[in-house]
């Protein structure tokens, strides 16, 4: 079996992590009960690039237990767990290519030993596998079926490849699924956020003046959780849609210059690039920090931070110290990259469980579908969605009402007014 993890010593405490998050995500867990049983992915192989945590553990296990060959790389330098992996490959046999902390050149390494593999169906986090796959291995295309993507940014680049021609299998946007963002976006990118700048800081949030730049559903959660913690909220947005909504929600709303002036804390979450860029580095105030919860680390300029300090240093772990010309000290939390996973632990398990079971049923909707699709980005299949929610109510012990026959008529007809 291949694989390249930092040590596979650390296997017991990572499999002590796994079992721990399978008890919170029972949604996933019944699933993968039913693919042990049914074995529907059965001769599948699949090459995921996912964050790998304790809670993607649960949802590479489940797969391998329909029947599939699984190869995971990571879809980001700082997310691996380092133990998780060695369990994955110690306990369950799962190929694993992934190490926390490891440089570009050998986490394109890993996607490319993935891709060795010629899955099947691909599963993303961010769009690095399918877009090395189209960029450099051009030759294994023609043997996949399909793939998945996870995130917002993933999606905004497979839907410009799809618009430009040039996307060659179908993919199911799972970021898309009401179960994934309405929940996983906004509950946990917001918790998860704020638990990797307090990690990392240690700081007092009551009382800081915290600047939300993007006010999307993950937006909507960090500042949801931040005000909750006592510190007043700002938010930057360039959809005036948004911004007014920001505004009705009970947000001060500003733009980027006016809100460098004031602001203790800048969390950009927007998935493009620059978000934090030129117009809040050059204004910010003294002891600043700057985070990133978007996927990737273009979200805040470094480039003009390491052409206009005179020095960095590593002040504590996964903060950063930029010393301007200017004698101000700006601090960037995780290399720029993901706050949440960089320097915590990523979503609570119990939201991943809605996210990773969209995942699941939609590779095996790809399995059993792929004919009938065109190399296009598809929704999550509607009642794949409600299904999902359905089995959360019910491992959370609650009852909802159905229509009564009459009102599903009264809804369909037009017949009936005033």
């Amino acid at each position: 079996m291949e694989f390249d993890i930092r040590d596979i010593n650390l296997a017991g405490e990572g499999k002590n992590k796994i079992e721990w998050a399978r008890e919170e995500m029972p949604v996933l867990r019944s699933i993968g009960e039913e693919f042990s049983v049914k074995k529907p992915l059965k001769g599948l192989v699949i090459g995921a690039c996912l964050h790998v945590t304790s809670e993607t553990a649960n949802l590479v296990i489940a797969l391998k237990e329909g029947g599939a060959s699984v190869f995971l790389c990571a879809s980001n330098p700082l997310s691996t767990q380092d133990d998780v992996a060695a369990s994955l490959v110690k306990d369950h046999g799962i190929s694993v290519f992934a190490i926390k902390g490891e440089d570009n050149s050998t986490y394109y390494d890993h996607i490319n030993r993935v891709l060795d593999m010629n899955p099947g169906i691909t599963m993303d986090d961010g769009a690095d596998l399918i877009s090395t796959l189209h960029g450099k291995r051009k030759e294994l295309i023609a043997n996949v079926l399909g793939g998945t993507e996870e995130t917002t940014t993933g999606v905004i680049r497979l839907r410009s490849m799809a618009e430009k021609g040039v996307l060659r299998y179908p993919i199911i946007a799972v970021n898309e699924a009401k179960t994934k963002h309405f929940f996983d976006n906004r509950y946990g990118t917001g918790q998860s956020t704020i638990d990797g700048i307090l990690r990392a800081t240690n700081i007092l949030l009551a009382g800081k003046r915290f600047v939300v730049v993007g006010y999307g559903w993950c937006g909507r959660g960090v500042a949801m959780r931040a005000r909750g913690m006592g510190a007043n909220v700002i938010v930057v947005e360039v959809d005036p849609l948004k911004a007014l909504e920001a505004k009705m929600d009970g947000y001060e709303v500003m733009n980027s210059a006016d809100a460098a002036k004031v602001g203790d804390i800048f969390l950009s979450v927007t998935g493009n690039k620059n978000a934090v860029g030129k117009t809040i580095l050059e204004n910010c105030r003294d002891r600043t920090i700057l985070a990133n919860a978007g996927h990737f680390d273009v979200e805040i300029d470094l480039e003009y931070l390491k052409r206009n300090s005179v020095c960095v240093r590593r002040v504590r772990p996964f903060v950063d110290e930029y010393l301007m010309k200017d004698g101000r000290r700006i601090y960037v939390l995780a290399e720029g990259r993901l706050v949440n996973l960089g320097a915590a632990e990523g979503h609570p398990a119990s939201v991943m469980d809605m996210s990773f079971a969209n995942q699941a049923l939609s590779v095996r909707y790809i399995y059993e579908n792929s004919e009938k699709l065109a190399p296009e980005v598809y929704s999550v299949p509607s009642e794949i969605d409600k299904m999902i929610a359905r089995l959360k109510l019910k491992s959370m012990g609650i009852d909802i009402d159905e229509l009564t026959q009459e009102q599903k008529e009264y809804l369909s007809s037009w017949e009936t007014g005033t």
